[in-house]
């Protein structure tokens, strides 16, 4: 993602966020930090059964907001912070440009 996302992008990572399991498991990894959790972590953390937890961590592979890498006999599962970033930063890139400049009625980035 970058300053020239399109929409359909972001519509389509934001879905890949839209289920309460997948959004579990993406702020598991994100609490885990850069250095990313194996998959018995994230389930013994999450408490999801194996086979739904590997659909859940395909999903958000798809879409780019983790990114795994086999380590030995393990597969590290990341945040994709870059990407979380600039899905945040295309959803609020346009922060109150329709309000009144005279009247501040909010907080904008």
């Amino acid at each position: 993602m970058n300053d020239e996302t399109s929409i359909e992008e972001a519509a389509q990572a934001f879905a890949a966020m839209g289920s309460e399991a997948r959004l579990q498991v993406l702020r598991t990894l994100v609490r885990a930090g850069p250095d990313g959790l194996t998959v018995g972590d994230i389930q013994a953390r999450s408490g999801m059964p194996a086979s739904t937890l590997a659909h859940h961590l395909r999903f958000l592979a798809s879409a780019g907001l983790i990114e795994q890498e086999k380590d030995g006999r393990s597969v590290i599962s990341r945040a994709a912070y870059d990407r979380l970033e600039a899905l945040a930063g295309f959803i609020l890139k346009e922060c109150c440009s329709d309000a009144d400049r005279t009247e501040s009625k909010g907080e904008c980035a």
